[in-house]
């Protein structure tokens, strides 16, 4: 049987959970916000354009041009993902392995169609190709490493509009408290500056708290799973170009599966079989 669909690198899928997320917090926030009061006294657009516009402004001084022009790709990543189950890539990889060492390990070359992760796809051919197996390993270490670098670099900018959100928050407040300090010949206007200013500290904090914390923890979880199946993915070519038996394969790549996740004994040896 040939190997089944690669999960990584497959169809995408809309993460429930994210959207859940933000929808809930807001309307949490909205609902308290009803029950205090008015809700018009919650508005107010210069500390909007404050707290938004500062944290954008910050951020782009951080990063070069090019990466900030991102952010609206790397904030959709949070909302859709490409599902990835480590047990049926192992799967995948013993079939492969099964083919190897039934047919000889060329065999593959008319298997790399049915497969539709680009990563698993270049090992089999280097393997394929009879590259040197260090080089094997060189090659797809590298690149794992990029694909490390440009995932830090993604979450990097929802973690810099988190960090500097509230900052600006703070400085609209101070700005608020200033403005509210020099007319203070009429008292009538206190209480109303003073929930203005207070407002750029209460937008900064949403904005943080509430969507780019939140997103960028998700995209480094997302990260760490991708990385996981590419690892395993990287040990999978190494022990099919080396020969190994798919019985071997299949316990050596369990070993990156949590126990709670792992087969029953009885479905690996149907599986090594």
């Amino acid at each position: 049987m040939g190997p089944g669909p690669a999960l990584n690198g497959g169809e995408i899928g809309v993460d429930i959970g994210t959207i859940i997320g933000l929808i809930l917090g807001a309307a949490l926030v909205a609902m308290a916000i009803l029950l205090g009061g008015d809700v018009m006294s919650y508005v107010n657009a210069p500390s909007v354009m404050i707290v938004v516009g500062g944290a954008m402004a910050a951020t782009l001084t951080s990063f070069p041009l090019a990466r900030f022009l991102t952010l609206p790709k790397v904030t959709l990543k949070t909302v859709f993902t490409s599902p990835s189950d480590t047990v049926e890539l192992i799967k995948q990889l013993v079939e492969l392995a099964e083919v190897a060492r039934r047919d000889g390990i060329l065999a593959l070359e008319n298997m790399t169609e049915k497969i539709s992760d680009p990563f698993l796809i270049s090992g089999v051919q280097m393997a394929v190709d009879g590259t040197d197996p260090e080089v094997i390993k060189g090659v797809m270490e590298t690149e794992l490493e990029n694909l490390m670098d440009r995932h830090e670099a993604g979450k990097g900018l929802l973690d810099a509009i988190g960090r500097y959100a509230p900052a600006f928050g703070m400085i609209g407040t101070l700005v608020g408290l200033v403005a509210m300090l020099s007319n203070m010949d009429d008292p009538s206007r206190i209480g109303a500056g003073m929930a203005a200013a207070l407002l750029t500290t209460l937008y900064g904090a949403l904005l943080a708290n509430m969507a780019a914390l939140p997103m960028a923890d998700k995209l480094g979880r997302r990260s760490s799973e991708e990385v996981l199946s590419k690892t395993i993915i990287i040990q999978g070519v190494m022990a099919i170009q080396a020969g190994d038996n798919p019985r071997n394969v299949y316990s050596k790549l369990m070993t990156f599966v949590p126990p709670a996740d792992r087969v029953g004994e009885g479905e690996e040896d149907r599986a090594a079989a």
